[in-house]
């Protein structure tokens, strides 16, 4: 079962991306979250998130914040000129909406850490796979407009 949401998970982040490049809604947003809880199979909605920029002496400066609608996605989270090349960490409060799912998860936050732009200008889907007890994401990496 595990498998089957994990390949649904990376089919929809895909999809949604091809779309984006297109001219989707997305097409001018350079990073894309989303959410799918594992137990129930779908979209986890409000679920808080904060995205973080490294400074050069390490520390970390919360630059933006969001939370996941109804399906399971946060869009418009920073702009094209705010998202500079750097390293980025994205920490989702999954404590917070296990709690209000009424189970008691081993997770305080889920993070992901990546670096952006190392390659030119891109666009960001980044899409995590939710569970009380784990959690796994990918990402879709996609060439900017030009």
């Amino acid at each position: 079962l595990v498998h089957k949401l994990i390949n649904l998970l990376i089919y929809i982040c895909v999809c949604v991306c091809v779309s984006d490049v297109h001219g989707g809604s997305d097409s001018h947003c350079p990073l894309t979250v989303k959410i799918l809880d594992a137990v129930k199979g779908v979209p986890a909605g409000n679920v808080a998130l904060k995205v973080s920029r490294q400074g050069s002496d390490g520390t970390w400066e919360k630059i933006a914040s969001g939370t996941t609608d109804l399906a399971g996605e946060v869009h418009n989270l920073i702009t094209d000129q705010d998202f500079t090349p750097g390293v980025y960490r994205v920490e989702f409060d999954t404590k917070s909406y296990w709690k209000a799912e009424g189970r008691t998860p081993f997770h305080e936050v889920a993070d992901v850490v990546f670096a952006a732009h190392t390659e030119g200008h891109r666009h960001y889907t980044l899409a995590l796979l939710l569970s009380p007890f784990s959690y796994t994401t990918t990402a879709v990496v996609v060439k900017a407009h030009d």
